[in-house]
């Protein structure tokens, strides 16, 4: 099995893991992306209001068709990082073991785009899950709670098959994201490397000696790298959002980003981001060392298998 399989896979469970463990945060950022009204509510006010609605588990409305999706995504995404990346590094040269700043940015288009394309449909039915109960004034509407395959079923029914790629053009948008999410992450990276490579050396370490980072060096590069991406294109996806849960308020992104802006004002752009912060930040630190572990631990309890 290849290093972008098993990176793939590695990616699939760290995210897996990493979505359970934040996935109310997810929920409250949606809904509050997704309603129109301006009633400033705090996080803790919003999650006694859906328990009160929904009990416990209206928090996890939506969690099977994420954790499809979060698995499909990194899966995907790790995927097509890892084997543009090494395409890179092989056309640079023997020897060349980290991108360039431009580099990074192209990897992570690559992979970016061929990640929303296949994973969208997904998408389109967690938010559909997530938003189902909100009335029009956001009271809960007296309606079953679906799983993915009736949810799915009844976008179909509804709106057709292209539906479940409504959302699509600020999701493409969004590409960028993780572009600047992976290109902050490497940048860090090799940064922390090569300073701690210098002190090593310098304290009488090998020459060729190299410094390794930890698990932990990994949790905090993964936060800050989605610290800065979540917080540079959050107007985007809350007109994502929007758009997934069926909005046809909007002709297109940038008329749903002004017209936001005319109706909601600066704040309606940034709805429910608080949440989402946290819960990105949180997500992207626990996958980024999450991954490195599994890849490690995966890789090793293959060898003996690909050795024969």
């Amino acid at each position: 099995m290849s290093d972008s399989a098993i990176h793939a896979i590695a990616g699939a469970a760290g995210g897996i893991v990493a979505m359970t463990a934040t996935y109310p945060l997810i929920f409250l950022s949606t809904r509050a992306a997704v309603e129109t009204k301006n009633e400033p509510k705090s996080t803790y006010q919003a999650v006694i209001d859906i328990i009160k609605r929904e009990g416990v588990l209206g928090l996890y409305s939506g969690l099977d068709s994420s954790l499809l999706g979060i698995a499909v995504t990194n899966g995907v995404y790790y995927y097509f990082y890892e084997r543009s990346r090494e395409a890179i590094l092989r056309s640079k040269g023997a020897g060349a073991k980290a991108l360039g700043t431009l580099e990074s940015m192209l990897t992570g288009l690559i992979a970016g785009s061929a990640t929303t394309i296949i994973s969208n449909p997904i998408w389109v039915v967690q938010t559909s899950q997530a938003v189902r109960t909100m009335g029009a004034d956001n009271q809960p509407a007296v309606v079953k709670k679906l799983g993915f395959f009736e949810t799915a079923k009844n976008i179909i029914a509804k709106d057709g098959i292209a539906a479940f790629w409504r959302g699509i053009g600020p999701a493409l948008i969004l590409v960028i994201n993780p572009i600047i999410q992976y290109t902050v992450f490497e940048q860090l990276k090799n940064f922390l490397i090569a300073r701690r490579t210098t002190r090593l050396r310098a304290a009488g370490g090998a020459a060729a000696a190299v410094a390794a980072l930890t698990d932990w060096d990994f949790f905090l590069l993964g936060a800050l790298s989605k610290l800065a991406a979540t917080t540079a294109t959050y107007p985007y996806i809350v007109v994502k959002s929007r758009l997934q849960a069926g909005s046809t308020k909007y002709k297109s992104s940038v008329d749903g980003l002004l017209t936001i802006l005319k109706e909601e004002g600066v704040e309606g752009l940034y709805k429910g981001i608080g949440s989402k912060i946290v819960q990105s930040v949180l997500t992207a630190a626990i996958l980024f060392a999450g991954q490195r572990r599994i890849f490690e631990v995966t890789k090793k309890a293959l060898s003996p298998v690909i050795a024969k």
